[in-house]
């Protein structure tokens, strides 16, 4: 694979969390962000905003909670860990359009973009009646 392939997969395979804001502004249902990072919820407790919660060990008994009519993004910790690419190598394997977001979560907390707590989430649900 000369320079020019390796860039050219690169772009296909990932997203930046610039791009992915931007992508999302001009077309929200088209995708479907995952946050794929495992251990204890404690640490996980911040997530992008609007992500949908399936950590990688999870994913083979949660595939059906993943429409296969969306472009699928998925993130982990930080650009050492490979989480989000095990996760997308499986799910291209099954079919779906899927990119990673690079950097995962920390680059996204680094730009300050949107992020939720699932602390706050869990207890507005359970205060609200829903």
């Amino acid at each position: 694979m000369n320079a020019l392939d390796f860039f050219e997969a690169r772009l296909q395979a990932t997203v930046s969390p610039m791009d992915y804001l931007n992508m999302k502004k001009m077309n929200p249902d088209k995708y479907f962000l995952i946050d794929v990072r495992n251990g204890p919820e404690h640490v996980r407790n911040i997530i992008i905003q609007g992500a949908n919660i399936l950590p990688e060990q999870e994913i083979q008994n949660r595939l059906q909670e993943i429409p296969k009519d969306k472009e699928i993004i998925v993130y982990c910790w930080d650009v050492w860990c490979n989480t989000a690419a095990k996760v997308a190598k499986l799910l291209l394997e099954r079919g779906y359009i899927v990119k990673e977001l690079t950097g995962g979560i920390a680059a996204w907390r680094e730009m300050n973009f949107p992020t939720s707590d699932t602390a706050q989430q869990e207890a507005f649900s359970i205060d609200c009646g829903c």
